[in-house]
């Protein structure tokens, strides 16, 4: 099968074109064959050879895909062939609280990836796409949809009429603004564009801030509240907007920590806002299964359709983790590997 290799550290300028064999199909293995690869920062974390847990050798990289069932394992109850399916994120984390062997490794870094025309997975990792979504539009709710129904909704516990602050219009935050506005969340929404801002709001968006015309952004949002402050603020920037998040959440508050765009590390923390407020940090690392499987029936439910920003074609692989890279994207990027 024609497939993408990366070695980590090697940066987008060590992609490359391999022929390579899928592995062996167990009793409960299913075979994908590849339609849609989508995205996400993580990616381009491997591809520097900064991300969690990762080991020194190339593999074909890229967790989410959508695809066709072409082969079933003879165990096999929940597919067959024809079936259209998507993989979920942590293929040993059926359900449950996150334990250290579920979370142990995910497609595209601890181990072959989508990126391929074929992908091999256990049944229980697999998940039934919407009737209404297409392949680009299935292969984007692996990582950012149950990131953003972790924060949101398991972590989070919100409930309609909450106020929920989202941090860019990348894939996770504009996810979030979807299935936010899906079950009744007031959402707030940041960006430096005006351009950007408008697309958010005509998706939904029940405020928006352009954080460049107002760096100090966390007035606006406790202005917009009344004073009260956000419910819970997603967090995507890391260093240099946890501060200003913290200090826009209420007495309470969270703050869902799921990445760190300007940068994980940085300087120590200053606690006081943190206690005196009794704000609580979440991290999060994606999530089971079981949440797929809730996103899964949300977006059905509400015919949600995921915001795809480009599509690329397989060949154009380097060039769509460039896009990405360069920030420029709203919502995900996504590779159609079947041509």
């Amino acid at each position: 099968m024609h497939a993408w290799h990366l070695k980590p550290g090697d940066g987008i300028a060590g992609l490359g074109r391999i022929d390579a064999t899928p592995r062996a199909v167990g009793p409960t293995d299913v075979v994908v064959k590849i339609h849609s690869a989508a995205l996400n920062y993580r990616d381009l974390m491997f591809a520097r050879g900064d991300y969690l847990g990762i080991g020194k050798e190339a593999l074909i990289p890229v967790a989410d895909g959508a695809g066709e069932v072409v082969e079933t394992g003879r165990d096999v109850t929940r597919f067959k062939p024809g079936d259209r399916v998507i993989n979920t994120y942590f293929p040993r984390w059926s359900d449950g609280p996150p334990t250290p062997h579920k979370v142990s490794g995910s497609p595209g870094a601890q181990f072959d990836g989508v990126l391929a025309e074929r992908f091999v997975a256990d049944e229980t990792a697999l998940v039934a796409i919407p009737p209404h979504l297409d392949y680009d539009e299935a292969a984007t709710l692996s990582c950012a949809g149950i990131t953003a129904w972790n924060a949101l909704f398991v972590g989070g516990g919100l409930k309609p009429g909450a106020t929920v602050v989202l941090l860019g219009t990348g894939g996770v935050s504009i996810i979030a603004l979807q299935l936010a506005q899906a079950t009744g969340l007031r959402t707030i929404v940041t960006s430096s564009s005006d351009a950007k801002l408008e697309r958010a709001r005509a998706l939904g968006a029940d405020a928006t801030i352009n954080y460049r015309t107002t760096p100090e952004w966390q007035h606006e949002v406790l202005r917009l509240t009344g004073g009260a402050g956000a419910d819970l603020v997603v967090e995507v920037g890391g260093r240099d907007t946890l501060p200003r998040s913290i200090a826009a959440t209420k007495l309470g508050g969270i703050v869902s920590i799921i990445g760190g765009l300007s940068s994980f590390g940085g300087p120590v923390l200053d606690l006081l806002p943190l206690i005196g407020g009794v704000k609580q940090l979440h991290g999060f690392m994606v999530g089971s299964r079981a949440m797929l499987d809730d996103v899964v029936r949300l977006v059905d439910a509400k015919r949600i359709k995921p915001v795809v920003d480009r599509v690329f074609g397989f060949d154009e692989a380097p060039q769509a983790y460039a896009h990405l890279q360069s920030g420029q994207h709203f919502g995900k990027v996504v590779i159609r590997v079947a041509q």
